[in-house]
């Protein structure tokens, strides 16, 4: 048992760090449902309901945490790097859905067609509120995965995975903007957010920088015999 906690413990942050988020987004979810501020941009005018992309937005929850897992059991490093990504862009959002309510009127009254396509957007709407939706989460984190599978030295010299992973990124980004639950406002920020985070977590390498310090603390330390 003590051989299982020691070699899986590097989880244990992320799972606390899941029942925090789950417990805020769902009170801000049940309580965001007037007085807030409407999010639109012109060109969200321009950009049609294409009930199809509903594929690619559900198998955000596959790709995200798939990525996750992989890194898990693979690197613990990688794994690491993700979840500063993960975790600082989603507690921002949160941040910034309970200071600014936000939500938008983009989706359709009525579905213009029906087929299963539209029978699974109708669910997604049924339970997915049209609030809490700055900078987008789906953005945010598909950027992120796509970033943690480039700057993998496990798995950036394969290009079908590389590849894969950037076919889905793109479908994930745009079907937020075609199923009509984000504004491009949304995506855009979601960019802005995701660029400064990869500066932060793989240009400086923020996690290899505490691990550097937390190193030299403990050198400098005087030692007990």
């Amino acid at each position: 048992m003590k051989t299982f906690y020691e070699k899986y413990k590097h989880g244990i942050p992320l799972m606390i760090y899941g029942v925090i988020y789950l417990t805020w987004f769902m009170y801000l979810e049940e309580h965001v449902k007037r007085n807030f501020r409407v999010i639109h941009v012109a060109l969200d005018d321009y950009i049609p309901f294409c009930e199809f992309f509903v594929i690619p937005y559900f198998l955000w929850f596959v790709y995200v945490s798939g990525v996750v897992i992989y890194f898990f059991f693979k690197n613990k490093e990688d794994y690491a790097k993700s979840c500063v990504f993960f975790i600082t862009g989603m507690t921002i959002f949160l941040i910034i859905s309970t200071l600014f309510p936000n939500g938008h009127h983009l989706r359709p009254a009525i579905m213009p067609r029906d087929n299963i396509f539209t029978h699974l957007t109708t669910y997604l709407y049924s339970t997915d509120t049209a609030t809490n939706l700055w900078p987008s989460i789906h953005v945010y984190n598909s950027l992120g995965a796509h970033f943690a599978i480039v700057k993998s030295p496990r798995l950036a010299g394969k290009k079908w995975v590389t590849r894969g992973s950037l076919i889905t990124c793109v479908s994930i980004i745009l079907s937020t903007m075609f199923l009509k639950q984000h504004s491009l406002f949304d995506v855009v920020t979601a960019f802005i957010m995701a660029a400064v985070m990869y500066g932060v977590v793989y240009k400086y390498d923020i996690v290899m920088a505490y691990k550097e310090r937390a190193h030299a603390r403990k050198k400098a330390a005087p030692q007990v015999n």
